[in-house]
């Protein structure tokens, strides 16, 4: 897809990227400031520099390569499965391990690992990049989920997940002290407007998300909480407790600039997960335990308390 853009006076001055991104709003800063990196940017027919500020009477061309469609493909990746049977299976993912492939991950990721293990056999409803993906958790998120190898498994499951009938609990480490020992956080969640990767809490172009909390224990800067998730908002837990003035300890995008290397990100695991069989008819609940990162931090905390 090509752009041109004749520069008036009220966009003089400003960088050709920051330019770029007012004008082209369904792509990423970044992605349009590589565009300018790899001479697919022109200014009056010369390649713009990265550092380059239009001018009135300028006129911006851009060129936008056509996307090449990614294909998953099998890869012998060890897998921590809970459960499974014909119809479904349901997996404890480590911390670190993207779900399904995209730009920047087009391999090693959750999706990888059960195209091998399933020998393909997974719902096919979320296309070739995500087959058997129900439902999501964040690549430092640990914990349970389900993946369907049918398209029945997988329209049942994801009816479920849509009536909020789906259990999912998930365990937290979160900066500091609530005021209330359990609560409920009812606030909509939509990309934020300046960096689209985020998510915060907004009334605009929003969904809404509900998290209900419970705080398990105190320590003297944190508190280790349960999180009962009645939405399924993309970063909902993160962006829930960051909204209170708790983020989540070791969260590089919603936590306190100080991050907290030694956690690798979030501190957040999804420990219970229960749904009715789509098949069978029965209802299933599966709990995990702590991962190593999550136990050896709270027994941290506990010795300095």
């Amino acid at each position: 897809m090509d752009y041109t853009f004749n520069i008036l006076a009220d966009d003089a001055g400003l960088r050709i990227d920051k330019f770029l991104a007012s004008k082209i709003s369904d792509r990423s800063r970044s992605f349009l400031s590589s565009l300018v990196e790899s001479g697919l940017v022109t200014v009056n027919d010369k390649q713009a520099a990265k550092s380059f500020k239009v001018s009135e009477g300028d006129v911006v061309n851009v060129s936008v390569p056509d996307a090449v469609e990614l294909e998953a493909t099998p890869e012998d990746i060890p897998l921590d499965i809970v459960y499974e049977d014909e119809h479904l299976i349901v997996v404890n993912k480590q911390k670190g391990m993207v779900v399904h492939p995209a730009a920047g991950n087009p391999n090693g990721t959750l999706v990888n690992a059960l195209l091998f293990h399933c020998k393909g056999q997974l719902s096919g409803i979320n296309g070739v990049l995500r087959p058997g993906i129900v439902h999501r958790i964040d690549k430092n998120t640990s914990g349970l989920l389900v993946v369907a190898k049918s398209d029945l498994a997988h329209a049942s499951l994801a009816q479920q997940i849509k009536d909020h009938s789906v259990t999912r609990e998930y365990r937290a480490v979160i900066y500091g002290h609530l005021k209330e020992s359990e609560g409920t956080v009812d606030a909509p969640i939509g990309r934020a407007a300046v960096d689209r990767k985020r998510m915060c809490v907004t009334d605009r172009n929003s969904k809404n998300a509900v998290t209900n909390y419970k705080v398990l224990e105190e320590y003297k800067d944190f508190s280790y909480i349960s999180c009962r998730l009645e939405t399924g908002r993309t970063h909902q837990i993160r962006v829930h407790m960051s909204y209170l003035g708790h983020p989540l300890a070791g969260d590089d995008v919603y936590g306190p600039k100080k991050v907290i290397t030694e956690l690798s990100g979030q501190c957040l695991h999804a420990i219970r997960l229960g749904f009715v069989h789509p098949i069978e008819g029965e209802y299933m609940e599966f709990e995990s335990s702590l991962p190593d990162y999550f136990a050896k931090f709270l027994s941290k905390l506990q010795k300095k308390s």
